[in-house]
């Protein structure tokens, strides 16, 4: 019994540590299934690490392609050349520089090889799963010591140009790979195809940007920079203009672009604040904690130029400006390009360098292209459709203004017989009076769309070597002395060009360095400048006695030169030193004016010393010089060039030549009228003046009586008259297929008459001549347009009106019409318009004479016609 009690206690108490178990084994199972429904963060983070070993990684997504290594590594498929960027965990929140520029381009569309684009500052931020370029404002300064620098953000935008998304990491060595095609491929950084509101759709244009066309062409990479060339294709299937014969196909038109990303230079650069009595590229910034009248903050375009011994007056740089000649140079050219650079050591030995500037000659074999931002390079090119003769940009940290590179651009077209441009050869038409002029709209051409000014010295140096070459071989002149005025030419090109890249910008007041009689006197000018700075854009200076000719241009730097690279360049000790040299600016042979003061198009600015094509401190009795020596050379000028050459393109070519530097003097002398004087001089500076000085009476009259007598009188611009049946044009294929071949003088003389009615009527100047009677100002408005008026119409008033004189007439009549009723005529005084009524009331009573011939009635009977019915709209 008590056995079987036993047995069965065994039996239950087996069973019970059976069901024990068993629940236990339950709970537990139970436990665990919860754990795995709410996890640990340590397991959390465990189960992340195994998923993320799962995905794909860096190496995985390369593994066909072939990393380039620099600054930004590249891998590039080898299978469809697509592209993938790897940045580093510690290039995130850094500044770098992006810079572009044009390979190889097509000029109509503004477009060309060496064109520098953009120049910009630019960082990278992760943004989650992604990375963003972003570039940051530098157009403004907040001091960190001001409170209201707290605000710096406020109301400015940055601009968020890219954004990739991260396609694999690498913690261990902190790097993210993202996609690159959608960076290179595409107008992110650079914007090359420029909108052009309200364009005539059969006007050339890009057509719409290509992706599955463009392609990258070339990687380069260097520790210290990333370089990228694309091809850009833009596509347009239905192209109306198909361009010119440059363009192949204008359904498909190529600009190859190189792109370079670079790491921001030391910060040890000293940054050199701008003076307007100096004319430097500046780098603009305001600053937003001053509280001056003028809190400009702008910094002058200078190489890093460091002295290896700072204690020495003269010593070489630790890193001099290397210049190399591009491999494509004409032999011939070398030397002389040569010597245009180093004729700028003068200078920067006052600034206490030594061989500063160094030259090389690229190798034959060499292995970097000319467009590596890491040479400056001399270049050439010879383009179906020239832009320029010499283009000299520089590319700069946009946060200091420090030059980082630059090239100089030169077009051989510029440098041979052939005429580069059309306006010389086309037959001229007229201007109206009131509207955009030619000249208005040539000198929009050398802004971009990022508002660069290009350059334009090359066009008018070929304009004044042709002429120079026309007098010469008129003159029966020895190839020898025709290749030596050429050189002079190019190197003067040279070194215009290479004081930009030093970043000097244009100085048109220059050219009143010397009298008349100096230039003309070949031992006093010998071996030196002709005008006080290379920068400016001087006439030739040619002689009307050919016994007295000495030099052509300028032969070596100017004094505004060396004082300017002294201001740029001298490691100056204190600020007392700086203001002592500054000081200087006073002195007549350093005076100044740029492209935002020169007077080349009418009615723009207003010192007349400001001035394209000019020469000498008498600019109006040089220019009647001019406009006498063509005159002497017309008259022989067939006799010259008409009797020999396959052609009588050459005849062609002289005449017109001959007669558009006739013009391009009188519109010097035209400037005057009207014209203020400006000294840019700091108050209480000595040997300064009062900022505005009206042009004196005696002057202003002076030109105005030579204009009566050289550009509107009834002989002026006339040729002898068998000369005019040679003018003919080489025939070519169907180029006479768009309009009659014949020469049109009448619209071409009309054309210079009217580009000087142009200025001399323009709103501004009249505007000007009423205003600047209260300051000094002699020449009255009503003197100036009654003179004007007899001027047209007095010499011939009781005979019979030539042809030329005729349109010259109507011209003017229109013009005063278009003053009181025309399209502009809110743009013109109270004065200007009286005057102009007044003038119209004269002329009305002049031509109501019967007397001339049967032209000369029908034509007075036009022109009083005309103002009757002008009177009658505006009672």
């Amino acid at each position: 019994m008590k056995t079987t009690k036993l047995k069965s206690f065994k039996i239950i108490f087996s069973l019970f540590l059976t069901l024990a178990v068993a629940g236990v084994q339950d709970t537990n199972a139970q436990f665990w299934k919860k754990k795995k429904k709410e996890p640990t963060k340590a397991e959390m983070t465990a189960k992340k690490k195994t998923a993320k070993k799962k995905g794909k990684t860096i190496k995985d997504l390369t593994k066909s392609s072939k990393k380039i290594e620099g600054l930004f590594t590249i891998f590039q498929d080898t299978i469809t050349g697509a592209t993938k960027l790897l940045v580093k965990k510690d290039q995130l929140d850094k500044d770098f520089i992006y810079f572009s520029q044009i390979a190889d381009g097509v000029i109509e569309a503004g477009q060309f090889r060496g064109a520098y684009q953009a120049s910009n500052v630019f960082n990278l931020k992760k943004y989650f799963n992604r990375l963003e370029f972003v570039v940051p404002n530098t157009a403004f300064y907040f001091d960190k010591k001001n409170a209201i620098s707290k605000s710096s953000k406020a109301n400015i935008s940055d601009a968020v140009v890219a954004s990739g998304k991260i396609l694999a990491e690498d913690e261990k060595t902190g790097e993210y790979l993202i996609e690159a095609d959608g960076l290179f491929l595409s107008e992110t950084f650079t914007r090359i195809k420029n909108p052009r509101p309200g364009q005539s759709p059969f006007s050339f244009s890009l057509g719409r940007f290509d992706k599955s066309k463009s392609k990258i062409e070339e990687i380069k990479n260097y520790p210290e920079n990333t370089n990228i060339k694309t091809e850009y294709v833009y596509s347009n299937p239905t192209a109306i203009n198909g361009g010119g014969a440059a363009v192949t196909d204008g359904r498909n038109v190529s600009i190859k672009v190189f792109h370079t990303f670079m790491n921001m230079p030391k910060d040890d650069y000293e940054t050199r604040l701008d003076d307007p009595r100096v004319g430097y590229f500046l780098t603009q910034t305001n600053d937003m904690t001053s509280t001056d009248v003028v809190n400009y903050r702008d910094f002058i375009h200078r190489w890093r130029l460091v002295k290896k011994n700072p204690n020495a007056a003269l010593s070489e740089p630790v890193t001099p400006i290397t210049w190399w000649i591009e491999n494509t140079t004409p032999l011939e050219f070398r030397e002389t390009i040569k010597e245009g650079v180093l004729a700028w050591n003068k200078a920067f030995e006052k600034a206490g360098f030594i061989n500063a500037m160094v030259v090389k000659v690229q190798p034959d074999d060499a292995k970097w292209d000319a467009g590596d931002v890491r040479y400056n390079v001399l270049r050439w090119t010879s383009s179906p459709i020239p832009p320029f003769g010499g283009y000299g940009p520089s590319f700069v940290n946009p946060r200091t203004g420090e030059i980082l590179g630059a090239d100089i651009m030169l077009e051989f077209v510029h440098f041979t017989n052939r005429v580069y441009y059309d306006r010389i050869f086309n037959n001229a038409t007229a201007l109206s009076l009131g509207i955009l002029t030619e000249e208005e709209e040539k000198a929009k051409f050398f802004q971009n769309k990022e508002n660069r000014l290009y350059c334009s010295m090359g066009h008018l140096m070929h304009e004044n070597t042709l002429f120079g070459q026309t007098v010469l071989s008129a003159a029966g002149a020895s190839e020898l002395e025709m290749e030596g005025m050429k050189k002079e030419g190019m190197k003067s090109l040279i070194m215009h060009e290479i004081g930009h890249t030093l970043g000097l910008n244009h100085n048109m007041k220059a050219s009143h360095l010397f009298s008349p009689e100096e230039l003309a006197d070949a031992n006093f000018i010998k071996g030196k400048a002709l005008t006080g700075s290379v920068m400016d854009y001087a006439g030739i200076n040619l002689t009307i006695d050919r016994s007295k000719q000495g030099q052509y241009y300028d032969m070596a730097v100017g004094p505004y030169d060396i004082w300017a690279i002294q201001f740029g360049y001298t490691p100056f000790k204190t600020e007392e030193e700086r203001n002592k040299l500054l000081e200087t600016s006073t002195k007549p042979e350093l005076i100044f004016g740029n492209d935002a003061d020169d007077m080349r198009a009418p009615g723009k600015a207003i010192d007349p010393r400001v001035m394209i094509g000019d020469l000498s401190n008498d600019p109006i009795r040089y220019s009647i010089d001019r406009i006498k020596l063509v005159n002497k050379m017309m008259k022989d000028v067939k006799t010259r060039f008409g009797n020999e050459g396959k052609s009588y393109m050459q005849l062609r070519q002289a005449y017109y030549i001959l007669s558009t530097q006739s013009a391009m003097a009188a519109g010097v002398i035209s400037r005057y009228i009207g014209g203020v004087y400006v000294d840019r001089a700091a108050p209480g500076q000595a040997g300064g003046t009062q900022p505005y000085t009206p042009v004196s009476l005696e002057d202003q009259k002076r030109a105005m009586d030579a204009l009566k007598k050289y550009v509107f009188a009834p002989d002026a611009f006339t040729a002898p008259k068998d000369l005019y049946n040679y003018l003919a044009s080489q025939r070519r294929g169907y180029n006479f297929f768009s309009g009659p071949e014949d020469p049109k003088i009448h619209e071409q003389i009309l054309s210079y008459q009217t580009s000087v009615l142009s200025h001399i009527m323009h709103p501004n100047t009249l505007q000007r001549i009423s205003n600047s009677e209260l300051y000094g100002n002699k020449y009255k408005l009503s003197t100036f347009m009654t003179d004007l008026n007899n001027t047209m119409f007095k010499p011939d008033i009781y005979g019979s009106v030539n042809s030329f004189r005729q349109n010259l007439q109507a011209a003017y009549t229109k013009g005063l019409i278009s003053m009181i009723s025309g399209k502009t005529s809110s743009r013109y005084t109270v004065a200007a318009k009286s005057m102009a009524i007044y003038n119209l009331n004269t002329i009305k009573s002049w031509v109501s004479s019967n007397k001339g011939d049967t032209a000369t009635k029908a034509h007075k009977a036009h022109l009083k016609t005309l103002i009757t019915n002008a009177l009658k709209e505006i009672k």
